[in-house]
């Protein structure tokens, strides 16, 4: 693949070729991540000045920028040292004072001459009841005063940088801005009236008025949804990167998850019959499957990622399954086994704790192909575990797998179908940035069986009757789980919250009724707290945050969580999705210290009102923004400079199915439309993506 087309170097030379700008300014404008003039062009606007000329300061907005011709008065230098040196001046109705602080003489006295006419824009206000302009903008001659702007557009600036310096950069980066071929697809350009480049980068940096700041106005989107469709042919070439890898033909007889289905207390919904569909279909094509399986708190993952497993057994083939954790890793062995037994299929756990003969034993039966299904941690990727025909990998997203980690599990050389599956509500928006060059499968219903979890909020003030509350379902049979908050970032504090809770509600509970299990232990220890617990031996489960995620306890029907004003949406989602797995009612207690902020309040009333992953997920997206909702460090999502993942979600839904069809139409990009495409990965800096280009 060639380097950067020539019509682009203009926009990547060094930022001290432009007009008016040093290496200095080069230096402070870096901390805006402005490296070359490229970059000044996709920084737009954020507010404007209306500069628009009065002919008086009479009944203007005030205090409000003012821009009006005047005649320059009396001078009056301050009557002492560091004073402000004032200028009587006159417009058409009414006279005011222009005021400078540390203002000199000489410059004052050559720039506003007595008697001269001069136009003058600034901020305006009153003192005293007299108008005051201090430290004007703009002081012109009537005759150059067309060099300001009806309405002045204001940038984003670093320190060391002033709106004047910024605009003149800006200016200087327009010089270079060239005619580009069109990338978007026609008959969307034409739907949503959208500009051609050039046209668009020259519109967003010279709004006439405030609305054409606005994010949907043509020129804006277009740029917003250039940088969505850059991203989206960056993913899309990755995908078929994964896809052009020899994937493996899997086809299902269908006697396995027959056996399975008859052996099931319900039927499956309609999701997981969706889903399973799906992801046998990809199976059974030439090319490797790269699906990601998106499902609320007990949307039933489990029974779509068994039927998938056994599609690969049922081909001759066989399956893994990983988990983050050991306790992760068991558990899902629980959840898999009895069914896959029942089916006839052999099932193990392979983790780091397999050591000598056990582990040798294992080892062989899977590269025997006896073993069919393993499930393990990241253990079973080491140098010595063969198997015998691998088909199909399940990757349990709890560690984020980014489109690295994805291109990086295609290496291991086997041509396995990848199946990423999620436990956490991902807003749209936010799926398609990240996930977008996987094929998603969402399973949006419950299955049958499970019951509404009661949710209500408690004053902290009552702590007595909760405990009480507690006492009476313990006698009962039942089993809670007690979730401190982390108040302090200290562990020693949040430990000493821990543990004081776990204490008093030992002396109110008995002895033996209660466990702890918190970040400061030792992974035995906390295995051995959360085995009791699981077990029915402890009845009441006191932890910080640490539940490992994903810990299944059906008997368990009642949450408390301390200070939940203190949590985020898709913490408490995730928290009170421990409970509601079994036969009894559960209810989940929000304690919370009044009084709560407007945030808190509003998290706590969205957890009360539903239990919908999707809808809290939108919520906490509204709330949060997007780079705290996935923590943007790790999260593998793009920067955008003008395109704004929140408020223009459908924007990047368009861009995506647009990609595809080019990708689909003109794989190597080669096309008049395709050549074009080409010079928007290089505009936005997708390098990364060209390479996929040129290795195939």
């Amino acid at each position: 693949m060639a380097g950067r087309p020539e019509i682009l170097f203009p926009l990547f030379a060094g930022l001290e070729t432009l007009e008016g700008v040093g290496p200095k300014t080069a230096q402070t404008l870096a901390a805006l991540d402005i490296a070359r003039p490229r970059d000044l062009i996709l920084t737009l606007p954020y507010s404007g000045i209306d500069r628009r000329k009065r002919s008086t300061v009479k009944g203007a907005d005030l205090p409000g920028v003012v821009t009006v011709e005047v005649t320059v008065g009396r001078h009056q230098p301050p009557s002492r040292r560091g004073g402000p040196y004032r200028i009587t001046v006159e417009d058409a109705e009414i006279s005011f004072q222009l005021v400078f602080f540390n203002g000199r003489d000489t410059y004052l006295t050559k720039v506003l001459p007595t008697g001269a006419r001069r136009v003058v824009s600034g901020k305006v206000e009153l003192f005293d009841g007299l108008a005051q302009m201090v430290h004007p903008d703009h002081i012109l001659p009537p005759e150059e005063a067309g060099e300001i702007p009806d309405f002045e557009p204001v940038y984003p600036l670093t320190a060391g940088i002033t709106q004047r310096v910024m605009a003149k950069a800006v200016a200087g980066a327009l010089t270079r801005v060239p005619d580009l071929p069109e990338w978007i697809d026609p008959a969307q350009k034409t739907r949503a009236g959208w500009p051609d480049w050039k046209e668009a980068v020259a519109t967003a940096h010279h709004p006439l008025t405030i609305g054409e700041l606005s994010p949907s106005h043509p020129a804006r989107e277009r740029l917003a949804y250039d940088e969505f469709m850059a991203h989206q042919l960056t993913l899309g070439l990755a995908r078929a990167k994964l896809r052009r890898g020899k994937g493996r033909v899997s086809v299902g007889t269908g006697d396995l998850q027959a056996k399975v289905r008859a052996a099931l207390p319900y039927s499956p919904t309609a999701a997981q019959r969706r889903a399973i569909e799906e992801i046998a279909t990809d199976m059974a094509r030439p090319q490797k499957m790269n699906r990601l399986l998106q499902g609320d708190v007990g949307a039933g993952k489990t029974l779509v990622a068994l039927m998938a497993l056994l599609v690969a057994v049922e081909a001759g083939g066989q399956g893994v399954m990983m988990a983050p954790t050991e306790i992760l890793a068991r558990q899902h062995l629980e959840g898999l086994r009895p069914l896959a037994e029942t089916a006839g299929v052999r099932i193990e756990l392979l983790t780091g704790r397999d050591k000598g003969a056990v582990r040798r034993e294992k080892l062989t039966a899977l590269a025997s192909g006896e073993i069919q299904i393993l499930v393990g941690t990241h253990a079973v990727f080491q140098k010595d575990v063969d198997f015998a025909d691998l088909r199909l990998a399940i990757v349990d997203e709890q560690h984020r797998f980014g489109v690295r980690q994805r291109l990086e599990l295609g290496k291991k050389g086997v041509a396995v179908d990848v199946l990423v599956m999620t436990a956490t509500p991902i807003p749209r928006s936010l799926a398609l940035a990240q996930y977008g060059d996987m094929d998603v499968s969402v399973l949006d219903e419950k299955p049958p069986g499970r019951k509404p979890i009661k949710t209500a909020l408690v004053n902290m003030g009552r702590m007595d009757e909760v405990v009480e509350h507690l006492r009476n379902a313990i006698v009962e049979g039942r089993q809670a789980y007690w979730v401190c908050p982390l108040v302090e970032e200290s562990e020693a504090v949040d430990l000493s919250s821990a543990e004081e809770r776990f204490k008093r509600l030992r002396a109110s509970l008995g002895d033996g009724r209660v466990g702890l299990v918190h970040g400061q232990m030792p992974p035995e220890q906390k295995d051995a707290a959360m085995a009791a617990f699981q077990r029915g031996e402890t009845s009441v489960l006191v932890s910080t945050t640490v539940i490992e995620v994903g810990v299944d306890v059906p008997n368990a029907s009642i949450m408390v969580i301390e200070r939940a004003e203190h949590f985020g949406l898709a913490q408490l989602h995730q928290l009170r999705g421990r409970v509601g797995r079994g036969e009894a009612a559960s209810t989940c207690l929000l304690m919370y210290q009044a009084p709560l902020s407007e945030g808190g309040q509003r998290r706590l009333d969205t957890m009360r009102e539903t239990e919908d992953g999707f809808r809290i997920a939108e919520v906490d997206l509204e709330m949060r923004g997007v780079g705290d909702l996935i923590g943007t460090a790790q999260s593998g999502l793009p920067k955008f400079r003008v395109g704004d993942l929140e408020a223009q979600a459908a924007l990047m839904a368009v861009a995506q199915t647009d990609a595809r069809k080019l990708l689909g139409d003109d794989p190597e990009l080669v096309t008049e439309r395709g050549r074009a495409a080409r010079v928007l990965l290089w505009l936005m800096g997708q390098d990364e993506a060209i390479r996929l280009i040129g290795v195939g």
